[in-house]
């Protein structure tokens, strides 16, 4: 029988405290929880293993200024989307890699590797996906700090 929203809540609750920072489910068939990225693979794998939800449909990421917030949305049964949240530092923007826990997910680290410059310790490929061969190395084009003008003018100037 598939689980219900309520029920995906009370266990992570159960299973992790106040590892979970937040949690709430704001409309049927959404689930939005917060939790710090050191413990981003213990709440995946309990995911997977326990809840049976094993199909992660993207990891985005938005660059909030001092962090970069990163979203892993996971789908259960096509019809719940489970939202795990967290942040990594913009200075030193890190997080491990769960690829050894949802293999699927290793194109989507690669894009917000490339995009947003955030490393996926022990990814086991972290080459370019998108950006052309020639593209600056250190340049995210998804950060604030570059807009459409500014990207413009670094790839002008490597090209040169």
């Amino acid at each position: 029988m598939m689980m219900t929203e309520n029920e995906i809540v009370e266990s992570l609750k159960e299973s992790f405290g106040d590892k979970i920072l937040e949690i709430e489910s704001p409309r049927e068939r959404r689930i939005f929880s917060r939790i710090k990225q050191e413990d981003l693979k213990k709440v995946v794998a309990f995911i997977r293993d326990d809840l049976q939800i094993t199909h992660l449909s993207t990891i985005t990421a938005s660059d909030l200024g001092d962090e970069i917030e990163l979203i892993y949305h996971f789908v259960y049964e096509g019809a719940i989307v489970l939202s795990l949240v967290t942040e990594v530092p913009m200075d030193e923007p890190k997080i491990p890699t769960i690829v050894d826990i949802i293999p699927g997910s290793q194109l989507y680290e690669r894009e917000v590797y490339e995009m947003m410059g955030v490393v996926f310790e022990g990814h086991p490929n972290l080459e370019p996906l998108l950006l052309p061969e020639d593209w600056p190395k250190g340049v995210y084009p998804l950060r604030k700090e570059y807009d459409l003008e500014k990207l413009r003018e670094l790839n002008k100037d490597d090209t040169a």
